[in-house]
């Protein structure tokens, strides 16, 4: 069920491949970026799913983290906001995911932690308990206050969190880009089916290159 769809010689060549299969879907539901409105969201990058001792491990997840501090650096330098989430649980507020996963991710885990490339004293974290990054989080108010219209989904897994807050994105206004690059989950299936299901109804597909070139031409 797990394998290494992404690794640092292919993910370029393999991500632009699926780009390009969703080009239909780009062309119908194009959207202009706009660099002053925009944030960068990265979904739970934490040793849990890195660290290869952990029975959540995502083989292809070291791939994508050159890829995410990338664009988080250029976010960071042109003053927009980049928020990371850590997904966290206690016995109270799992609800489901205790009984689907029997396993939670709790504070004192060493494992919960996000990984130190990504730490940036900028940088806003916000704790989250269920795949939506939304629910029952501060993420919309803190995007409201920063004038933000629009959000670049990246992060983990690419088939779970990072789908279910770009549906709950959409449906609260936010125009959505999703990284094809900068997302990563247990094989390619999982991958490619979000990727088609976010793209006829919920996201932009794009590559994380594609929103640096962005904020290149549109920071001039």
């Amino acid at each position: 069920m797990r394998k290494c769809y992404f690794t640092s010689k292919s993910i370029h060549e393999k991500s632009l491949q699926m780009l390009q299969e969703l080009e239909t879907f780009r062309k119908r539901h194009k959207i202009d970026f706009k660099s002053g409105h925009c944030a960068l969201l990265i979904l739970d990058i934490q040793r849990f799913f890195l660290d290869e001792s952990s029975h959540a491990h995502i083989p292809s997840a070291s791939a994508i983290i050159p890829k995410i501090k990338n664009l988080m650096d250029a976010f960071l330098n042109n003053n927009l906001p980049v928020i990371l989430t850590r997904h966290l649980n206690t016995q109270k507020d799992a609800n489901l995911m205790d009984k689907w996963w029997r396993d939670l991710i709790t504070e004192e885990n060493p494992l919960s932690e996000i990984t130190p490339e990504l730490k940036h004293p900028s940088a806003i974290v916000i704790k989250k308990t269920q795949y939506d990054a939304f629910y029952k989080t501060s993420l919309e108010d803190v995007l409201r206050k920063n004038g933000i219209t629009q959000i670049v989904v990246t992060g983990l897994m690419t088939h779970l969190c990072c789908e279910t807050t770009s549906r709950s994105a959409f449906v609260r206004g936010f125009e959505v880009f999703f990284a094809i690059d900068g997302t990563a989950t247990y094989n390619e299936d999982f991958h490619r089916a979000t990727l088609l299901n976010l793209s006829h109804g919920f996201a932009t597909p794009v590559l994380c290159e594609e929103i640096k070139e962005q904020l290149r031409v549109l920071t001039k």
